[in-house]
């Protein structure tokens, strides 16, 4: 198999074959308890690996829930599966428990598949192979071109998913996300045992798979986009207040909370900290569609910040949790941005070196946290502890314990 860099390169490539229908054309959707235990049978009785897929509906509902789930194994087929229809999918995932399955950018997915009951033990991470592999462009669609000379259906991966029913172009999209995982998996394993990097791979599949739940973001108000305008902390508890409100609304109704309220929005009003709903509605997000009523209730909710003693307003920012950013290192520690620049310096070249990204060799942040605190004696020992610390895998430490603990050595700039 050629080096992933040529078959990137390669103009002599021909045209993707255009992939329009499944094998078995496209499945009834099975939404229903009695249809979903022939699924389990189906699927227990087939073998080889799983290539699961999920659809969700960001941006028109709340939360991050999946309202399709796509499989397909060797003697199975393919199965198109409503879990809102049918509810926890604990059977399925349990029927394929012992499966290596096979996902697209698996931390996208892995969560809303826990919520129905599906959790895998093992797993082939397609868009992360072709990381490491050193693919330029590791989209679905880009790898099953460029991989294995397909070209799939594009359009359909930002609709409402949440839609009932789904239409067919909808659902022949759907199938067709997993009808060649499987062919992928195996050419992208092979490409990556010849490069040397399967090992790597799999230590980051099982990385991936042992990982617990993420916990849940402390004051996830604080992401609403354009907060960096925000300065003062009566304005910082509006943007508090009305976020918070926002959310309860779009949880409310099961709609994306920016179709409740745009982040642009609570910012404008958070600025303004307007006087009253006329000076509210005269804001950018509260014009003409936002009713009297909606009204009312955002302003009563900017009055309540209003009244609110100071020692009960948010802080400027949420307690640092680690090094301060990079542009002010040079100012406050000299050393430690000679050390830095020397670390990344390293980092990057080792990374062109191997063809794969910087930031899959090794975090940014763990560099950055190593960098500002630097074992008292940084040999490549004392880094690569420090970098098990961080949940670098082995074969990460491996790579770069010795040019970072060279890094950590830099002479401090002279005064």
């Amino acid at each position: 198999m050629t080096d992933a860099r040529e078959t990137a390169a390669s103009e002599d490539i021909p045209a993707p074959v255009p992939l329009l229908d499944p094998r078995e054309g496209i499945p009834p959707v099975t939404a229903s308890p009695e249809a979903l235990a022939e699924v389990v049978a189906a699927f227990a009785a087939g073998s080889g690996p799983v290539a699961v897929d999920a659809e969700r509906a960001s941006g028109y509902r709340y939360g991050q829930r999946a309202y399709l789930v796509q499989l397909r194994r060797a003697g199975a087929g393919t199965a198109l599966i409503d879990p809102i229809a049918c509810g926890e999918l604990t059977a399925l995932g349990d029927a394929i428990a012992d499966a290596e399955w096979i996902l697209h950018a698996a931390t996208q997915d892995l969560p809303c598949l826990a919520e129905i009951g599906m959790r895998p033990r093992g797993l082939f991470d397609t868009e992360l192979a072709g990381r490491l592999a050193g693919f330029p462009r590791v989209g679905l669609g880009a790898m099953v071109e460029s991989v294995l000379g397909y070209a799939l259906e594009k359009g359909h991966s930002a609709v409402d998913w949440s839609t009932r029913p789904l239409p067919e172009p909808w659902l022949r999209y759907a199938a067709l996300d997993v009808e060649l995982l499987v062919d992928l998996r195996d050419a992208l394993e092979a490409e990556l045992r010849e490069q040397g990097k399967l090992e790597w791979a799999l230590q980051e599949f099982a990385a991936i798979a042992a990982a617990p739940p993420p916990a849940p973001r402390t004051d996830p108000w604080r992401r609403t986009s354009g907060m960096h305008k925000v300065r003062r902390r009566r304005q910082l508890g509006v943007v508090r207040e009305l976020w918070t409100l926002r959310d309860h609304i779009a949880q409310e109704r099961d709609v994306s909370p920016g179709r409740v309220l745009t982040d642009a929005a609570i910012v404008a009003a958070a600025l303004a900290v307007p006087a009253n709903v006329h000076a509210l509605a005269a804001l950018p997000g509260f014009g003409n569609r936002v009713g009297r009523r909606q009204l009312e209730v955002w302003q009563d909710a900017v009055e309540r910040v209003k009244a609110m003693p100071e020692r009960d307003l948010p802080q400027p920012g949420p307690a640092p949790s680690g090094p301060p950013p990079p542009r002010s290192w040079a100012d406050r520690d000299p050393a430690a941005a000679a050390r830095l620049a020397a670390a990344r310096a390293a980092v990057t070249a080792e990374a062109e070196r191997l063809n794969l990204p910087q930031e899959n060799l090794i975090s940014p942040d763990t560099v950055r946290r190593v960098c500002w605190e630097p074992p008292a004696d940084p040999t490549p020992e004392a880094v690569a502890e420090r970098l098990r610390e961080r949940g670098a895998r082995p074969w990460q430490v491996g790579l770069v314990a010795d040019v970072i603990a060279k890094a950590l050595r830099t002479p401090a700039p002279e005064a």
